[in-house]
């Protein structure tokens, strides 16, 4: 019987991968708790396994007290007297109980301690090994499918899950299909396959890549950042090392050979390459490839927005369908893109500059009024003291309010600013330009602020210039 015993712990030891000692240890705790169940008390029990005989011995403990409260696990000191000489209290002493008594219901009790014992080792194994593993790409081959979920053997009785957010649109599995997924998790208290698969993760996209194109092993082109929508189209940024190679086109192979591959692989997916930049401008316009991109505005550098600005027929090419091209952009730079065309950008420019306009125009009127209501005040503030004094004429009245009348009538005939005829080294092109948005004095270039001046498409390399020129004449003939 004990050889047998020890022969089953071996096998479980072998079978499972489990180190002997943690079953020798569950081995024991299940004869503790048999124990309590046949012997029906209190006491505190334990047991030791003899890993030469196979032997199982069991044994109640007994604390040594002054006053016994409890005595099924306390003794006297002069009843430890009989069993050890010099006893102190606190010391323990074991009493052998008889194992004949641990029966059927024992042996029953302990095999399910044991059994549990060992799930628990499995699982911590598993844990350990797969959770290291986290985004490493394994062969796995199709057991069952359960609540849309598709179950995988990788092999040593360790099972995986792939959910349905994790599976490719353009994939269907049969039982016994060998399939290649990345590794995306490990669980150890979940009652389902602990380790979780993925055919629709980045990661898997970037090891096939790895896979397939020698220079990414030997770090020669850097696989930076990809963006999926499994099934129908990815993209992937890479740039290179060594400015001898061409990152794309080691993706891409002799023929398109490399790229093939991983495309095969992924069942027909759609694959962008585009290059890699630093400049998120830049990175933005390879992004949207194949589009045409004229220019990148950072339009909220806190909020990661930018604005793209294309040509009226590359709009829909630079969206996509149902936007996919401007959506997987957006995730492979990390920043919100928004795309518009120039005509677009033309007329909120426009209404930006009409906007401003008019609150100048708001500001001006409203100085005015506030003047004419001075000079009312001021002339009232005569009268009132002519009549105090009783000096005032109604020839000297008469006249104060023809002063007041030419003053209000010199407020509003005064001009609203320097026309831009008189900013030398202004050619009549930018002149045009400038009052077709409404821009008509040099006021309005030095009190608008640059980056909406900026956004005038025709003027976006000459506005720096037009600046200046209205700096300058403010120095020469400014207040």
């Amino acid at each position: 019987m004990t050889s047998q015993i020890l022969s089953a712990i071996e096998q479980v030891s072998r079978e499972k991968n489990i180190e002997s000692d943690v079953i020798i240890t569950a081995v024991e705790e299940a004869i503790v708790a048999a124990s309590k169940k046949i012997f029906k008390t209190d006491e505190s029990f334990g047991a030791r396994f003899n890993r030469s005989t196979g032997d199982i011995e069991v044994w109640a403990i007994k604390e040594v007290a002054d006053e016994v409260t409890n005595p099924r696990r306390q003794i006297t000191m002069d009843e430890a007297a009989l069993y050890y000489e010099n006893p102190e209290v606190g010391d323990t002493i074991e009493f052998t109980k008889d194992t004949s008594k641990l029966g059927r219901i024992a042996a029953h009790t302990a095999k399910q301690v044991i059994m549990q014992k060992v799930r628990d080792a499995e699982k911590e194994n598993v844990y350990q090994e797969y959770s290291q593993r986290i985004g490493e790409v394994v062969t796995a081959v199709v057991r069952r499918f359960e609540r849309g979920s598709v179950i995988f053997d990788l092999g040593n009785n360790v099972e995986a899950i792939m959910y349905r957010e994790e599976q490719s649109r353009a994939e269907r599995y049969n039982q016994n299909d060998r399939v290649r997924v990345v590794i995306v998790g490990a669980d150890k208290s979940s009652r389902e396959p602990q380790v979780k698969v993925s055919r629709a993760d980045e990661r898997l996209l970037m090891k096939l890549f790895e896979i397939e194109v020698p220079e990414i092993y030997d770090a020669t082109v850097v696989l930076k950042v990809a963006a999926r929508e499994a099934g129908d189209r990815s993209k992937i940024a890479v740039y290179s090392t060594d400015p001898d190679v061409d990152p794309i086109g080691a993706c891409v192979g002799m023929g398109g050979s490399r790229v093939k591959s991983v495309i095969r692989e992924l069942k027909g997916e759609r694959l962008d390459i585009v290059r890699y930049s630093d400049e998120v401008a830049l990175f933005a316009c390879n992004a949207l490839s194949p589009a045409k991109i004229n220019r990148v505005i950072i339009s909220d550098p806190e909020n990661r927005r930018l604005e793209v600005i294309v040509d009226e027929d590359q709009l829909s090419l630079a969206i996509g369908k149902k936007g996919q091209n401007v959506r997987l952009a957006s995730k492979l730079v990390g920043w919100s893109l928004e795309v518009k065309t120039e005509e677009q950008k033309r007329a909120e420019a426009d209404a930006e500059m009409q906007r401003m306009a008019d609150e100048t125009a708001k500001a001006k009127a409203d100085k005015a009024e506030g003047k004419e209501v001075e000079d009312v005040a001021a002339e009232a503030g005569t009268d009132v003291a002519a009549t105090d004094k009783e000096a005032a004429s109604t020839e000297t009245a008469v006249e104060g309010a023809t002063d007041v009348a030419s003053t209000v009538a010199a407020a509003e005939a005064e001009p609203e600013g320097v026309p831009l005829k008189f900013l030398e080294g202004l050619t009549d092109e930018d002149k045009r330009i400038l009052e077709v948005y409404n821009i008509l004095y040099i006021e309005d270039i030095l009190y608008t602020p640059r980056e909406v001046l900026a956004e005038i498409p025709e003027l976006t390399d000459h506005i720096d210039r037009i600046i200046n020129l209205a700096k300058k004449y403010a120095s020469e003939f400014g207040e």
